[in-house]
């Protein structure tokens, strides 16, 4: 770790009283930030400061960069070999074109050259394939996980030259290349990788190609940027393939949200990361620009594990789909911002299709399959079978800031109906040790998470090919199983699509998958000085491209 120290602090008296530029200037001053005015009044140089709610718990590469909260410092040091936008368009970025052969079971990757990693390193054909292989195996013996949404049919790849990458599966595999330009899929250098899991951790001994770097950090308070002055490889889809315009963002840990919105008002700060929905109509009255990017991936919802009683049986868990008000959620919790769900992922994922019969709010209908199911209502408006009462245990989940406010409403929409729910609250530590996918107390395990290509959605579902078996399945689903084959063997999107549809209709017509809202997870607010800054396909903002103004 670089311990030189950043002194940047915030307390609640200054977040509120220091609200003119010449106090920012101040507070800053020691992080050694000399803004240089352009022609159009733009910063070309300066810090951004960024108040976040979590930096995680480890920077292990392949650990983190998924994460809501990592994922940012990782997209501003590392660059991907395909870039994908917020409407899920692939676009070159380090591969420059690619082929695959007409069964989607063979790729060639044709790389940039001259690109570098921040050790000085190339990134080459060999190191592009060191990356391949950690993505898909990890080395889980000394802790580093896999990427989750790594295609698991990987089979091998080959350094052609040193430009030219040869990628070969064990079966078809449409989402590779998609997948190329999904956050957990960033080049580190070979050297990074080679180093055991200790130095990984390290976040300031990690070397990337991207267009900032780590200047300095301290664990659980901050991570200091500063660009790179010879990157010249950025993405062209983005209208900017040179070095970054500002010179230094600097992401700080500020736990409370009201603190971190406050900064950004009384302009100490520039950002604020996962402000309250409730504030954001008040705060663009304000001035201050407000953004709410929608991910690719899973809308907000529940995993339901099957193996627990009740929800082993089909007609509780189509009771819960049938007993939640979305619109009530959306038009209590939410702003218009936010959209109710019509399938189990994203509407603006490719391939997503329109269930929102299956999602229609229909408590009469509930009743009747509880009814049908065994499950009485006593006096105290639970219902009962056997002695026990039908109950849910809820865990809100950390990384969305509304996630316990949607499990109280829901709470009460199903006691209505005749539930018991237990809601419980974990900080992201705490929640990472205790809440897994078909835990023994996890009936209903809350969803968050991006992908980037529908047609990885189905191998994560059940427990093949080392999938994430969301629903505790196993192999137990003929039908579930068959459509994943199917998928997981396509040829061609057309083929592929409405395979993907009748996916869609049966997890929700099951119940293995209850939808709550289409997630805005990022929620942004920020100062209207800071403009230019850029979404991609999993809603982070990338500040490679901003300015900042007088």
């Amino acid at each position: 770790m670089n311990d030189r120290s950043f002194h940047l602090h915030f307390s609640r008296r200054r977040l509120l009283t220091a609200t003119s530029a010449l106090a920012f200037a101040a507070l800053v001053a020691t992080a050694g930030v000399t803004p240089a005015l352009g022609e159009d009044g733009a910063h070309d140089g300066g810090d951004v400061v960024f108040l976040i709610d979590s930096l995680g718990d480890t920077w292990i590469p392949n650990n983190s960069a998924i994460s809501s909260f990592q994922g940012h410092i990782w997209g501003h040091v590392t660059d991907k070999l395909l870039y994908v936008d917020a409407d899920g368009k692939v676009s070159p970025w380090i591969a420059e074109r690619w082929e695959q052969n007409d069964n989607a079971t063979e790729f060639t990757l044709h790389l940039k050259t001259g690109v570098t990693f921040s050790d000085g390193s190339p990134l080459d054909a060999p190191a592009v394939v060191a990356n391949l292989d950690i993505w898909y195996a990890g080395r889980k013996s000394e802790g580093i996980n896999p990427i989750g949404l790594f295609p698991k049919t990987y089979d091998h790849a080959e350094a052609v030259d040193a430009t030219t990458v040869k990628v070969f599966f064990k079966k078809p595999t449409l989402g590779f290349i998609p997948t190329l330009g999904y956050h957990g899929s960033i080049l580190i250098s070979p050297k990074t990788l080679a180093s055991p899991a200790s130095a990984q951790a390290d976040l300031g001994k990690t070397s990337g190609s991207g267009p900032y770097v780590v200047e300095s950090w301290k664990e659980g308070d901050y991570v200091k940027l500063v660009k790179r002055q010879d990157y010249n490889w950025g993405p062209a889809a983005v209208g900017q393939t040179g070095p970054a315009h500002l010179d230094t963002i600097t992401y700080k840990l500020v736990s409370e949200p009201s603190l971190r919105v406050a900064a950004v008002q009384s302009g100490q700060a520039d950002v604020a990361y996962n402000a309250s929905p409730q504030e954001l109509e008040s705060l663009k009255s304000e001035g201050l620009t407000v953004a709410t990017p929608r991910y690719l991936g899973f809308v907000n919802g529940w995993a339901i594990n099957t193996k627990l009683a009740p929800y082993d049986d089909v007609k509780v868990r189509q009771a819960l789909q049938a007993g939640i008000n979305r619109q009530e959620i959306v038009d209590t919790v939410y702003t218009p911002d936010w959209k109710l769900a019509t399938s189990f992922i994203q509407s603006n994922v490719p391939g997503a299709t329109d269930q929102s019969a299956l999602l229609a709010y229909n408590p009469e209908k509930a009743e009747k399959l509880l009814d049908e199911a065994g499950w009485k209502k006593g006096s105290n408006g639970i219902r009962v079978k056997d002695g026990k009462p039908l109950s849910l245990t809820l865990n809100s989940n950390p990384y969305l800031a509304t996630s316990k406010s949607i499990d109280e409403l829901i709470s009460q929409q199903l006691g209505k109906i005749g539930w018991k729910v237990d809601i419980r609250a974990y900080d992201v530590v705490t929640y990472g040790q205790k809440v897994k996918y078909g835990g023994a107390g996890v009936p209903a395990y809350e969803v968050t998470r991006s992908f980037i290509d529908a047609g990885t959605v189905a191998s994560i579902l059940t427990n093949a090919n080392n999938g994430e078996n969301w629903f505790a399945l196993d192999e137990s689903d003929k039908a579930l199983n068959d459509l994943r084959d199917k998928i997981a063997g396509a040829g061609s999107i057309d083929a592929r699509k409405p395979l993907l549809d009748e996916l869609q209709k049966y997890v929700l017509d099951q119940g293995y998958f209850i939808p709550r809202t289409q997630i805005v997870q990022r929620i942004y607010v920020q100062s209207p000085k800071l403009k230019g800054e850029v979404y991609n396909g999993v809603a982070y903002a990338s500040y490679y491209t901003a300015t900042k103004s007088e």
